[in-house]
């Protein structure tokens, strides 16, 4: 049985900090300090991937490398690396209510730059060894990253065609004549992956576990792409032949198009599935329990036709399956997973969650329809699963109440019982608090009672999305007691 416990949904960019974006530094620390105080167990994170257009941690260069962004810089001030001076001569933006990309792309980059150049003299063991210790993954990383940014930032796809081939003689040149700019991108990993593990370590020795999340897909612009083509489905030109998405749903009538290359499955079995345990590997080392996005893409996914403009035309093909778990847990042993089960799901996703025993997701934002009895109801639950009042990509839990249909509004109000006296955001969490599931959830922005200017994403719509912070003032021990007391009263 699963310890009956709960937590705060909340990625690191959404931390207050003075550099532009939330970050490994004291904010992230002082997070920990409230979870502790509200009597939570659980953190959960959004990926921690490096992100490219459209800022989505679901779209990142790499499946494996972490986010520059998040390297706290107070870190390098400590060390002798960078004066605070250095820094303040750079634009990271201003609104601490809100992350600005394009100022980071532009000027945090050159501030790790500048850190870098004084710190590889004195660090370059330790680059060298934590290069080779890493190098699995690492090395492809960062000659992609170093050649990208010889190519000013495109898609490997647009390079020369010496440098498509990850494995060319040239690429194997431009190595050796590009060390130092390989070696910055080692730095950013080196640097990324010491302080994350501090954190993480902190929180653990305070009893708080790190909930992570695994896109199923990766971006075509990606190294893991560009150093594996053999395992997606490309044509003779390493164009993807189809690519990932969803059928129209709730969320859109045309589908949503993601645009991510498939996975070529029949050779990923060949090869035992090597390339997937070592992800579910490296993500148990930065995590405690991982959420894996799409689940049900395991069972059979939707594919389109690379080229198409929305995803209308596609088509369910069946996946790996049980096999593919089989295989991790055989090298990997019991692992401690989330199956993100939403959306269109059939008896045979239903069958594959069952035979893995991982425990599936509930969100009470869908339970409300007054059109039919819903699953995701509370009355409906068992203990295995998740309950999120909502996820990233919901509205807040006030912006669903000021944009339902007046009948699903009616209906939650009778079935938690809600009042303006407590608050419907409260309701809302005492909801799932209070259901059977061993573990619930809420976004931070649902305890902090905000609307839909808080909201952290809308799907299938690029610009506005992933910039929401919070501020320093908004965690205050009045929450974190009132946070404590509900838990207390649920058992959680």
């Amino acid at each position: 049985m699963r310890e009956r416990t709960s937590g705060i949904l909340m990625h690191i960019s959404s931390l207050p900090s003075e550099y532009g974006i939330g970050d490994f530094g004291k904010e992230a620390y002082k997070f920990v300090d409230f979870l502790v105080k509200a009597n939570q167990k659980n953190w959960q994170i959004l990926p921690l991937g490096v992100t490219g257009y459209g800022d989505s941690p679901y779209q990142c260069f790499s499946a494996f490398a972490g986010n520059p962004y998040f390297i706290d810089l107070n870190e390098f001030i400590e060390r002798g690396f960078l004066r605070k001076e250095q820094i303040e001569q750079y634009d990271l933006g201003s609104d601490p209510k809100s992350v600005d990309y394009g100022l980071l792309y532009d000027n945090k980059m050159q501030i790790l730059r500048l850190a870098y150049s004084k710190a590889k003299k004195e660090i370059g063991e330790d680059l060298d060894r934590f290069y080779s210790e890493n190098e699995s993954w690492l090395k492809e990383f960062a000659l992609y990253m170093s050649i990208k940014a010889k190519n000013d930032n495109k898609s490997w796809m647009h390079w020369d065609d010496k440098y498509k081939d990850a494995k060319s003689s040239h690429v194997k040149e431009f190595e050796k004549e590009n060390r130092d700019e390989v070696y910055f991108w080692v730095f950013t990993q080196y640097f990324f992956l010491e302080q994350w593990k501090k954190l993480k370590s902190y929180a653990n020795a305070n009893g708080i576990s790190i909930i992570g999340d695994l896109p199923i897909y990766v971006a075509e612009d990606s190294a893991d792409v560009w150093g594996n083509p053999e395992i997606f489905n490309l044509d003779e030109n390493l164009e993807p032949i189809t690519v990932a998405g969803c059928p129209p749903d709730a969320f859109s009538e045309t589908g949503q198009l993601w645009g991510n290359p498939i996975y070529d499955w029949d050779a990923m079995d060949k090869q035992n599935y090597k390339w997937w345990v070592n992800r579910i590997k490296h993500s148990f080392e930065l995590y405690d329990c991982l959420r894996i996005d799409h689940f049900r893409g395991f069972e059979a996914y939707w594919e389109v036709k690379y080229g198409s403009e929305t995803a209308i035309e596609g088509k369910w093909t069946k996946g790996p399956g049980i096999k593919l778990f089989n295989q991790i847990k055989k090298e990997l042993g019991e692992l401690n997973i989330i199956a993100e089960d939403l959306g269109y799901i059939t008896k045979d996703v239903q069958n594959l969650i069952e035979e893995t025993g991982f425990p599936g997701m509930k969100v009470l934002q869908f339970a409300f329809d007054t059109r039919e009895e819903s699953d995701y109801l509370p009355h409906n639950y068992h203990n295995n699963c998740v309950v999120y009042t909502g996820t990233h990509d919901n509205h807040t839990a006030l912006g669903w109440f000021e944009n339902v249909p007046k009948g699903d509004f009616e209906y939650a109000i009778k079935y938690l019982k809600l009042n303006y006296d407590e608050g419907f955001n409260w309701g809302f969490i005492r909801g799932a608090w209070s259901s059977v599931a061993y573990l619930a959830v809420a976004p931070i922005q649902d305890f902090l009672g905000l609307d839909d200017k808080a909201r952290v994403n809308i799907p299938s719509t690029i610009g506005g999305n992933w910039i929401w912070r919070m501020t320093k003032e908004d965690l205050t021990d009045e929450l974190a007691t009132k946070i404590a007391n509900l838990t207390k009263i649920y058992g959680r």
